[in-house]
């Protein structure tokens, strides 16, 4: 039923284990994975050197944080026999990001991590994963931790 599933992460270990349950549900469906981490903008301040700089070593770090981040999917996807590939890419608002890549990648399903938080925190701090419940063209499906 679903051949390219498209899994999110921010690097957290719910985000790891919402990816093992996509690598389950690929080998169970014979799909294919793949990773998305969506990098935030680097937050530019002035010009210069200072600048320059600062956008090198923030986006160094970035995309470290998304290489360490897209290794867990492909050791999840590995452990189960599944074909894997992993993005890395830079939005501004991650869900519209994540949406991007699921249409860029042609993914049937999204898989990906909910943090649950409730109340006044979910109201202020929203969610990246109910944005994409509700904007995603495709299923999604939220594994909590």
């Amino acid at each position: 039923m679903f051949k390219k599933i498209l899994v999110p992460t921010d690097g957290s270990a719910l985000a790891t284990s919402a990816a093992t349950t996509a690598a389950q549900l690929a080998k169970s469906q014979g799909a294919e994975v793949i990773g998305v981490y969506v990098i935030d903008p680097f937050p530019y301040i002035g010009i210069g050197d200072a600048s320059a700089a600062g956008l090198q070593a923030y986006m160094s770090e970035a995309r470290n944080a998304a290489g360490q981040a897209l290794d867990a999917i492909g050791k999840a996807c590995a452990a189960e026999g599944v074909k894997f590939s992993g993005d890395t890419i830079e939005r501004n608002v991650v869900y519209e990001g994540i949406l991007e890549t699921a249409k860029a990648e042609d993914c049937d399903l999204i898989v990906m991590a909910s943090h649950g938080r409730q109340g006044v925190k979910a109201l202020i701090l929203g969610s990246v994963a109910q944005k994409v419940l509700t904007h995603a063209p495709v299923p999604v499906l939220v594994a909590k931790g």
